[in-house]
């Protein structure tokens, strides 16, 4: 990508600082929420080239965690995205497959089931390389469930096949200034993905690995601001969050850049004071292959390459994938394709 600086960090340590515990206050910087904004909107102005933005468009189409999470979803519903997962387009099967699909934990097994059977399971996979399967828990997506319920929903996904857990924290407590309990939440929910075995549940696939990572969503369009958002931010990485995520897709206004920005910069200054590397994930509100390539733009700029990685960055988008799609086509055949010409699931 042809960005106007190459911010490379440094590779991160390969035995990170242990984590505090995020019991204890974390201290977070203020947010010029006015910079921020422009700052942001300078990303969008970077000039990529055909060469560059064809590699951006097939990365963020491996970033990609197709999701659905609408009280229809059906097997039928799952096994259909698990496929478009695996072979996004299958005129054209070179290009990569997404990251993961996100799913309600009822649903983890339909997924686990269809993505073994096309041998592209990411955790039974013996090279590790494949789709991984994400659910949501911990009561998503409001999170007011007590916390007994949201550590079973949490370890029920996992023993189903889910190794990825994302959580929603809880809101109410955190703009209460219920501090402690939120990052005591994190802490609970982490233990549980820490030790479920992967798959514990099932009888079959035999590959299950020992633990999930965990995303933890934020609800920044709840939040407000973008200082409770650095704070939220902190907090989250501080408790044990292996990323922290934007949003569920439920609230408006869901994922922004300047917002994304914010989180991305927390990211930043953690992997300063202890090498250790956090996750981000931005999802909702973002539709077109032109804001997937900025937000790719700003990840370069602000963290470094070493982030441009579906294990480091991830889009929480479904319709994002066709217009990926219809843009890849155009820049192969020439030809512009609608959307409406992919598949949906």
């Amino acid at each position: 990508m042809n960005a106007a600086a190459n911010n490379a960090r440094p590779a991160p340590s390969p035995t990170p600082s242990p984590t505090p515990s995020a019991s204890a206050a974390v201290g977070s910087p203020t947010v010029d929420r006015v910079m921020a904004d422009a700052r942001a909107a300078e990303f969008a102005t970077r000039s990529i080239k055909r060469d560059a933005k064809r590699r951006g468009l097939e990365l963020a189409l491996s970033m990609l965690d197709l999701t659905t999470l609408e009280g229809k979803d059906s097997p039928d519903k799952v096994r259909s995205l698990c496929r478009k997962a695996v072979t996004p387009d299958p005129a054209a099967p070179d290009f990569p497959h997404v990251a993961a699909v996100c799913v309600y934990p009822e649903l983890v097994g339909v997924a686990v089931t269809e993505l073994d059977k096309a041998g592209r399971l990411a955790w039974n996979h013996p090279s590790g390389e494949g789709v991984h399967v994400a659910s949501v828990a911990t009561g998503f997506p409001s999170g007011q469930y007590p916390i007994e319920v949201r550590l079973e929903d949490t370890k029920r996904a996992i023993r189903a096949g889910a190794d990825e857990i994302d959580m929603v924290i809880s809101r109410g407590a955190f703009l209460a200034g219920d501090r402690k309990r939120v990052a005591r939440e994190i802490e609970q929910v982490k233990a549980v993905c820490t030790d479920t075995v992967v798959g514990g549940g099932r009888t079959a696939p035999a590959g299950a690995p020992h633990g999930a990572h965990l995303k933890v969503i934020l609800e920044t369009g709840e939040l407000e601001t973008y200082d409770l958002v650095r704070e939220a931010s902190d907090l989250a990485i501080h408790a044990g969050a292996d990323f922290i995520k934007t949003s569920t897709g439920k609230v408006a206004p869901a994922a922004t850049m300047g917002v994304t920005l914010v989180m991305l910069e927390a990211v930043r200054d953690h992997f300063d004071r202890t090498g250790a590397m956090i996750g981000v994930k931005p999802a909702g509100g973002i539709r077109t292959a032109k804001q997937a390539l900025h937000y790719l733009v700003m990840v370069k700029e602000t963290l470094g390459d070493a982030w441009l990685d579906a294990s480091m960055f991830r889009f929480g988008a479904s319709s994002l994938a066709n217009d990926i799609l219809s843009q890849l086509a155009r820049l192969r055949t020439g030809a512009y394709m609608s959307p409406n010409d992919f598949t949906d699931a």
